[in-house]
C-alpha cells in the first residue's frame, strides 16, 4: 500500500487505486495533446466552397461508418443554406439516432479503461482549451461573409465540440482511423462544416 502522511492525517492508499491511477496518466497525457492538436486546426476556415476529392471521400466515409450508404453529400453555398439546413435537422432523426447509439456504445466501452472522473476532467479539459478558439475561428469566418448570426455560430461551435468529444472517445477505446467520430472531425480538419443529414443529403458547408 501507498501511504500519505501529512500533520493531520495518516492513511493508506490502496496500492490498486495508485496503479490505476498510474495506468490512466498516459492515456489523460494522450488526450492532452490530442486537444492542443485540435486547437490548431484549421477550424471553418473552407466553409462553402466547392467539395474536393478527399473530403467528400471522408463524408462517404463518415457516412458508410453510420449505416448510412444512400445518404449523397451536398454542398452549401452560403449562410442563409446552412442555417436552413441547421433548421431542418429538428426534422431528421436518422444521423442523430445513428451517432447517439454510437457515442453510448464509446463512453460505456472507455469507462472500462479509464474512470469516470478521469473521463470528465479530459473531456471537460477539451471544452475549455478549445471553446474560445472555435468561437473565434466561426466568427472571422461570419465576419468576412458579413454574417450576424449568433444562434448559428454557437451551433457551429457546439457542434464541434461535440465531434471532439466524440473522437476522444474512440481515440481512448483504440478505435481505427475510419470510425465515424474521427471521419467526422477530420471533415472540421478540412474546413469545413459538416451540419448534419436532412432527408438522404449530408449537408456540408
Amino acid at each position: 500500500m501507498g501511504r500519505y502522511i501529512d500533520d493531520d492525517a495518516d492513511f493508506e492508499i490502496p496500492e490498486a487505486d495508485i496503479l490505476a491511477l498510474e495506468g490512466e496518466i498516459p492515456i489523460l497525457a494522450g488526450l492532452r495533446s490530442f486537444a492542443q492538436e485540435a486547437v490548431n486546426l484549421p477550424w471553418f476556415s473552407r466553409i462553402s466552397r466547392p467539395i474536393d476529392k478527399e473530403t467528400r471521400a471522408l463524408a462517404r466515409s463518415y457516412l458508410d461508418g453510420l449505416g448510412l450508404p444512400d445518404v449523397e453529400v451536398a454542398r452549401l453555398r452560403d449562410w442563409d443554406e446552412a442555417r436552413d439546413a441547421a433548421l431542418s435537422l429538428d426534422m431528421d432523426t436518422l444521423q442523430w439516432e445513428a451517432e447517439e447509439g454510437l457515442r453510448a456504445h464509446l463512453a460505456a466501452e472507455a469507462l472500462t479503461i479509464i474512470s469516470e472522473e478521469a473521463l470528465t476532467i479530459a473531456l471537460t479539459h477539451i471544452s475549455s482549451l478549445l471553446g474560445e478558439p472555435l468561437g473565434i475561428a466561426i466568427r472571422d469566418a461570419a465576419t468576412f461573409w458579413e454574417v450576424d448570426d449568433e444562434g448559428l455560430m454557437d451551433a457551429a461551435v457546439g457542434d464541434a465540440l461535440r465531434t471532439v468529444h466524440s473522437a476522444a472517445l474512440a481515440l481512448i477505446t483504440g478505435e481505427a482511423y475510419d470510425h465515424p467520430f474521427r471521419r467526422k472531425l477530420s471533415l472540421f480538419a478540412h474546413g469545413r462544416w459538416p451540419i448534419g443529414v436532412a432527408g438522404m443529403t449530408l449537408n456540408l458547408f
